[in-house]
């Protein structure tokens, strides 16, 4: 925790260049048009000093940090920092209470938490009421979703601003903005390409530290002639071989991506289904959460249109638990082909939530007496079991003994499709409906 230096040393030339060139203004500052372009809202908060409390919502390397510094330099407030990863509870009681005297005086006090979903429930409850009274101004950084990660209390009494993550044009104008400035290499003189420049903006995945720290070590690894040192191709290659994959299996990223694997085998579109399903894959998911997922789509998505898909994603769950990553990622693949090319059907899953209506709406109904058990003397003289017909000893096996309750009867759950084997099923259950109405009546 600091109060007024999280930037004191920023320049020193043993700090990253990411830090050595962060912008001081908001001219300075690349990306988030839609939040910072003249008249837009951001911008205008922070040219007037009204800012109420916020948290900024976006990946990493955005630029969420360096708008707390631009709105520290701006600000005619107290200014303190703290750090969800080295901050506890104490400290943050400590400071609350001097940003009360503070406010007593009359002076404004701004709190940038960084990492703010790293903080429990108890420390973000801490700011709270004082975030109510106009204490503090809470500035809260976060990469996850503040809908999950932040406390419902507190959240309701910020502003969330959405930082995007930057476009490859924007990390060649950064890059460029970074050469030009004196603290990035004032030892040498740094030639480039922007063809160059554009691939450190392809492997940067829109994170400008990313960008700043592969031009860093391109430029201390370069050759270099008296102060001239020039980045080729071939230099930056060995820095750019493996792309960072951007993938949190306990966040926001890790919901998107089994969405986006979900969805795309509901499409039938197998191709994108693989992908979305190497993305987790690659990113260190664990090959039984996706398993157990495509047994769920299995009767979700296809139900009895193809019951193969069951046994088939059952058998890769079990092949994921014998072999492990990475020899079942084939076995996935193969699930996922499957689940994505198979006829689909939700009728089983309407089936389900069409009775679940039904169970909360009305409650317990009672089970017709003809198909209770009576394995008591008592329970057969009350009526358990009485007129009961057993349907293997009937020709159709098919009897007109009434099973759903009386205040149900007529209400229809499973709907089938003509997908696949549903068809099937389809034309039998037709077949029960006609000799039900044939026989109920005689």
């Amino acid at each position: 925790m600091k109060q007024e230096s999280l930037f004191a040393s920023e320049n020193s030339q043993n700090s990253p260049l990411a830090n050595r060139v962060r912008p001081q203004t908001l001219d300075e500052f690349t990306g988030q048009t839609h939040l910072l372009a003249k008249g837009k809202v951001l911008r205008e908060i922070i040219d007037q000093d009204q800012l109420p409390s916020i948290i900024f919502w976006g990946p990493p390397g955005v630029g969420k940090t360096t708008l707390a510094q631009i709105i520290a330099n701006k600000t005619k407030s107290h200014f303190i920092t703290f750090s969800a990863v080295t901050s506890g509870i104490k400290d943050i009681r400590k400071i609350m209470e001097e940003a009360e005297e503070n406010r007593e005086l009359g002076e404004k006090t701004i709190v940038f938490v960084d990492e703010i979903h790293r903080f429990n429930k108890a420390q973000q409850d801490a700011f709270l009421p004082f975030v109510e009274r106009g204490s503090i101004t809470l500035i809260g950084a976060t990469t996850e979703n503040p809908s999950f990660e932040i406390n419902s209390a507190l959240l309701s009494r910020c502003k969330v601003f959405v930082l995007k993550e930057l476009q490859p044009t924007e990390i060649v104008e950064l890059l460029h903005k970074a050469l030009n400035n004196p603290n990035a290499f004032p030892k040498w003189q740094v030639k480039i390409s922007d063809d160059v420049l554009s691939l450190i903006s392809q492997f940067a995945n829109g994170d400008a530290r990313i960008a700043l720290n592969t031009l860093e070590m391109a430029v201390l690894n370069a050759d270099h002639k008296d102060n001239l040192v020039t980045i080729t191709e071939t230099n930056l290659n060995q820095f750019i071989n493996t792309k960072s994959l951007r993938y949190d299996k306990h966040g926001e990223e890790h919901y998107n991506i089994i969405s986006a694997l979900h969805k795309s085998m509901r499409n039938s579109d197998v191709n994108a289904a693989i992908y979305w399903l190497s993305r987790m894959l690659d990113g260190g998911e664990d090959p039984l959460y996706i398993a157990r997922r495509l047994v769920r789509f299995a009767s979700e998505d296809i139900g009895v249109a193809d019951t193969k898909a069951l046994e088939l994603t059952i058998n890769v769950f079990q092949a994921c638990q014998f072999l492990g990553m990475p020899e079942c990622d084939v076995h996935l693949t193969e699930a996922v082909i499957y689940l994505s090319l198979a006829p689909k059907s939700n009728a089983v899953y309407k089936a389900r939530l069409n009775a679940k209506k039904d169970v909360k709406k009305k409650g317990n109904e009672p089970v017709p007496l003809q198909i209770r058990n009576a394995p008591t003397k008592l329970m057969g003289d009350l009526g358990y079991g009485k007129d009961y017909q057993y349907a293997h000893s009937k020709k159709d096996k098919l009897t007109d003994m009434k099973t759903m309750p009386p205040d149900l009867e007529g209400h229809e759950y499973y709907l089938p499709t003509e997908e696949g084997n549903e068809k099937r099923f389809k034309q039998r259950l037709e077949y029960i409906k006609k000799w039900h109405e044939q026989h109920n009546n005689e």
